[in-house]
Parts: structure tokens; sequence; C-alpha cells
């Protein structure tokens, strides 16, 4: 053991010895192993920011019908029973579906018509960016509906829906609480998110039929089951999409989901992969070619030092050591070298294009996962290296040293 110890040290102090020859050694590591530390942190970072902002943005898991349908109470039973599904609720008649919103307690009494969208608790989209309205009579206005109105959250609009019976024109007005306000990113266009019973009796009042509810006249609905002309569905992830667009599809059903700018990510993915992995063994191959070329050349240079060393007493199987501890000395420094530029290069990416990212996004990003796992196969790769060297040095004849001497 203290033959093994000896030998450590006379390579450490040998490797600081010929400090220029190891600091080349070092920067060439390092010139290899920073790019693609830079490009793995790149593909690292885009794919992981594109798939956070599929995997947290809501409306990437909408699945949207295309045209009307007839929706029974059965049909959303069973779907709700998916594993799939995440959320999924009643639409009416869309041209049923709005209301006239009124602001009066502003100095300019402002007005703005609506989409009635439903929802209820769960909504994967309201739970991101607001509040689900609790009551019957609480909404969630999108941002652009909020700012023609000149509400914020908390306040009282009042809502009317107008009918023609008859040849009479009719009306009916209700006052609607704010619960909260969607930013724009979260839904563009002028609409309330209601609760379904809302909705249902402005589609009932403008049947001509009353709301027992919400004490609007009118006659008396049928008692048979309610029938939905379409439906809000969110998949439980962006991986089920594809599984709920095609068992939909399946019962005829014409759907719209973001099922290609998912697979566009994926594909991304693996486009990086490949590249990555092209550039990789490229690069990896000629630091292999040129770390041997240089174990063996050191190898040779002191050839006659190492043979002595075996007549002095130390043993083959400790001798083979000396150039795989010079080659780990290597790199770990040329990793450390690595890291270092590494992180530079990815504050000044990070920092061009830190205006199109949101908090806690990145362009270039590694874990220290990765920096382990990069630093290990290096450590692994200069040992496979120098295994040749280590070997040359077990052929090493003393009696060829001696007639040198």
């Amino acid at each position: 053991m203290n033959t093994f110890k000896t030998v450590i040290h006379l390579a450490l102090r040998d490797y600081l010895h010929e400090r220029l020859l190891s600091a080349c050694a070092v920067m060439g590591l390092a010139a290899v192993l920073a790019p693609l530390l830079v490009l793995f942190g790149v593909k690292s970072g885009i794919i992981n920011t594109m798939s956070d902002r599929l995997i947290q943005d809501p409306r990437n898991r909408e699945i949207s019908p295309v045209g009307s349908g007839r929706y029974g109470a059965d049909w959303f039973s069973g779907l709700r029973d998916c594993p799939e599904v995440a959320f999924v609720i009643p639409q009416t008649r869309s041209i049923a579906a709005s209301m006239i919103l009124y602001n009066k307690n502003s100095a300019n009494p402002r007005t703005v018509v609506v989409s009635l969208i439903p929802t209820a608790e769960g909504d994967p989209l309201l739970e991101q960016y607001g509040r689900i309205s609790a009551e019957k009579n609480e909404v969630v206005l999108s941002e652009p509906a909020a700012r023609k109105l000149n509400v914020k959250e908390g306040q009282a609009v009042t809502g009317q829906v107008g009918r023609s019976v008859g040849g009479v024109k009719e009306q009916v007005t209700i006052t609607l609480q704010i619960a909260a306000v969607l930013p724009l990113d979260a839904f563009p266009r002028e609409a309330a998110f209601v609760r379904l019973e809302l909705l249902e009796a402005t589609e009932d009042y403008r049947d001509g039929r009353r709301s027992e509810t919400f004490g609007w006249p009118g006659s008396v609905r049928p008692s048979r089951p309610r029938v939905y002309p379409s439906f809000r569905l969110y998949a439980r992830s962006i991986y089920d999409v594809g599984k709920l667009r095609g068992m939909l599809m399946d019962q005829g059903l014409e759907v719209y989901t973001q099922a290609e700018d998912i697979e566009t990510v994926k594909r991304l993915d693996r486009s990086f992969n490949l590249i990555f992995s092209l550039i990789a063994v490229v690069a990896v191959l000629g630091y292999f070619a040129s770390m041997v070329s240089n174990v063996l050349a050191n190898v040779n240079r002191k050839s006659r030092y190492l043979g002595i060393s075996s007549l002095i007493g130390f043993s083959t199987a400790t001798i083979i050591w000396y150039p795989i501890v010079q080659s780990m000395a290597t790199s770990v420094l040329g990793t450390v070298m690595a890291v270092f530029l590494y992180k530079i290069a990815e504050e000044m990416i990070n920092g061009l294009f830190s205006q199109y990212l949101s908090a806690g996004e990145y362009v270039c990003r590694l874990s220290l996962e990765h920096m382990l796992t990069g630093f290990v196969l290096t450590l692994g790769f200069a040992m496979l290296a120098s295994a040749y060297g280590a070997f040359r040095v077990s052929r090493i004849e003393p009696s060829e040293v001696i007639r040198e001497v």
C-alpha cells in the first residue's frame, strides 16, 4: 500500500513538474468538453423550456369539437370515467351563449358583449390563471372584457339577456360579481367564465322558457333530459391528448387539438439528440486518439525512469498506475475548466434571450446531475485512453534499461 501511494505521489509530482505539457493537456480537454457542454445545455434548455410550456399551459391539453353534436348525461359520465380525462363540462349552443355586460358604476358607463363559457371545479384553465367562480352569480372575466368594461376583481357588473317572443322583445338582468380576471395570454377574446347553471338558464330564456334558479319568466321546460351540442374537454397530460383524440375520432367526432405542436417538440428533441450524439462521438473519438498518443509519448519518454522504478522494488501492478493517475488528473482539471467556461457561456446565452423567457425558463441549462454524468464519463474515457499506456509500462524490461544506463 505504501508503494502504491508512492507511485501516485511521484506521478502527481511529475505532472506538476511538467506543468506546461500538463496545462496543454488540460486546455485540450476543456476545448473539446466545453463546447459539448454548451451544446447539450442549449439542447436541454430549449427542449425543457418548450416541454414545460406545453405541459404547464392547459390550453395545450384542450380538445375542442369541430361542429355540433348531441351529447347527453350518459356520454359525459362515461367520458369522466376515462383516466386520460382531467376535466369535461357541457357547452350550450354558441348562438345562445352570450350576454351583454354593463358597468354602470363608472363615470362613463361601458358595455361589452361577451361569450359565456361554462366552468366548474377542476377547470385547468382557471386553476392555472385565476379563481373559479363558486357561486352561480359569479363570473371570471377575460382581460379584454375587463379592460373594455373598466372593471377589476371584486367589482360587480350587470348582465343583460334579451329575447323575442311572439314579436315582443323581452329582457332580464342579473348582477354578477367578478371573481377574477384572467391575463391576456389565458384567453384573448371577450368572454365570461360562468357556472353551467347560468349558461343553461340563458339558453332556456332565449328559447322562451323560464328559469326557476334566477326567477326569469317563460314557459315550463319539458322534463326530457337535456342534450348539449358541444363540450369543453382537457386531457390529464399532453401525452394523453393523442389517445383521447383517437378515441373521440373512433366515435365519429371531429376534434381540434394541439397534437401537432406536441409532436413537433418530440421531433425536435429527437433531432437534437441525434445531432448532439454525432458531434459528441466525433469530438470524443478525436480527443480519445489525442489522449492515447499523449500517454504513449509520455510513457516512451519516461520508459527509462519507469524501468529503474522496477529495479528499485516497485511492482508492475503499481507502476501501471503512473499514466492512469496523470490521465485522471488531466480529466479532473480539464472538466473543472470546461464547466467554468460553460458557466460563462450559459450566463451570456441566457442573458441575450432573457427578454423572450419567463421566470424559471432558460435557453441554456445543465443540472448538477448532467455535469456529474459528464465528469464520470470523461474520467472513464481518460482511464480507458491510458489503459494501453499502462500496458506498455507493464512491458518495459528492466534489462533494457540497464543496457541504456
